[in-house]
C-alpha cells in the first residue's frame, strides 16, 4: 500500500504561484511514476505533468512553460511549481503514484486562482 497525502494549495491571485507538495509513505521502492492530475469543475480528470522514473518528464500544453514538476525520492516527495497561474488552473489538483501494476491516488488539494 501506498498513502499519497498533498499540501500546498490555496487561494492565488493571477500571475501568482504555489508549490505543492507530495508526501509518500509505504511501499514506494519500485515507483515507476509519479504525476499530477487536476479536475477543474464540470470538467473530466485531465494529467498536468508527469515523471516517468528513467525517461523523464511531460506536461499538458496548457501548462508548459509555467509549471514544473519534481521529485526527491530520498524524501519519498513530488512537487508542482506552478507559476504565472491563470484562473483557468482552479481545480482540485491530485497526486499520483505508478507502484508497479497499482496506481495510488492522494486526497487532492484545492487550487483557486482569483482574477
Amino acid at each position: 500500500q501506498v498513502q499519497l497525502v498533498e499540501s500546498g494549495g490555496g487561494l492565488v491571485q493571477a500571475g501568482g504561484s504555489l508549490r505543492l507538495s507530495c508526501a509518500a509513505s509505504g511501499s514506494i521502492f519500485s515507483v515507476n511514476a509519479l504525476a499530477w492530475y487536476r479536475r477543474a469543475p464540470g470538467k473530466q480528470r485531465e494529467l498536468v505533468a508527469a515523471i516517468t522514473i528513467g525517461r523523464g518528464t511531460n506536461y499538458a500544453d496548457s501548462v508548459k512553460g509555467r509549471f514544473t514538476i519534481s521529485s526527491d525520492i530520498a524524501r519519498n516527495a513530488v512537487y508542482l511549481q506552478m507559476n504565472s497561474l491563470k484562473p483557468e488552473d482552479t481545480a482540485v489538483y491530485y497526486c499520483s503514484a505508478a507502484v508497479r501494476e497499482n496506481v495510488y491516488w492522494g486526497q487532492g488539494t484545492q487550487v483557486t486562482v482569483s482574477s
